[in-house]
């Protein structure tokens, strides 16, 4: 696969929350869509928890998190990958996405969750230390990735629902 190019956050002005992921998979970046993978239980778990319909279009799911206040993006901007799985990253290709400037922009948020271990991971290596006084709440809820079969659809589900769980501002 070589080198890539992640996404472009998808938030608004008045988001209060941040949901990363570490870089899309072959399938979402062939798609060009957040978690286009067919087994990926990212957009399942947000039907759940936001009351919609999970065949809902593309551009109507990203709204309705955009309406719950919650934004969505990747921790890295460019890698190089040869296959989908965060194992398969080259750590020393990997560029981050411009943080500072983001949350300069959307102040409102506070939380940050990470679709698992290696969004979290990659965040506080090359992320973090570009965010000096920033006071960020630091959330890691287990991979919807259909790589992540440790843990099933329920169980996940409940550990995503802590996103809903936040009082809102």
């Amino acid at each position: 696969m070589g080198a890539l190019q992640g996404f472009p956050p998808v938030a608004s002005p008045d988001a209060r929350l941040l949901i990363l992921g570490s870089m899309p998979g072959k399938a979402s970046l062939d798609a060009e869509r957040y978690y286009a993978h067919p087994r990926n239980a990212f957009w399942p778990i947000m039907a759940d928890l936001l009351d919609f319909p999970v065949d809902l279009p593309y551009a109507q799911r990203l709204q309705a998190l955009q309406s719950a206040g919650i934004a969505l993006w990747d921790v890295i901007a460019r890698c190089d990958r040869t296959g989908s799985l965060d194992a398969d990253i080259v750590k020393d290709s990997i560029k981050p996405n411009d943080f500072l400037g983001f949350l300069a922009v959307h102040r409102k948020i506070e939380h940050i969750f990470f679709n698992g271990a290696a969004a979290e991971t990659a965040f506080r290596r090359y992320a973090l230390p570009t965010l000096p006084g920033r006071e960020l709440q630091l959330h890691r809820l287990p991979s919807t990735s259909p790589a992540h079969a440790a843990r099933g659809y329920a169980e996940k589900l409940a550990a995503w629902s802590a996103i809903v769980a936040l009082p809102k501002i």
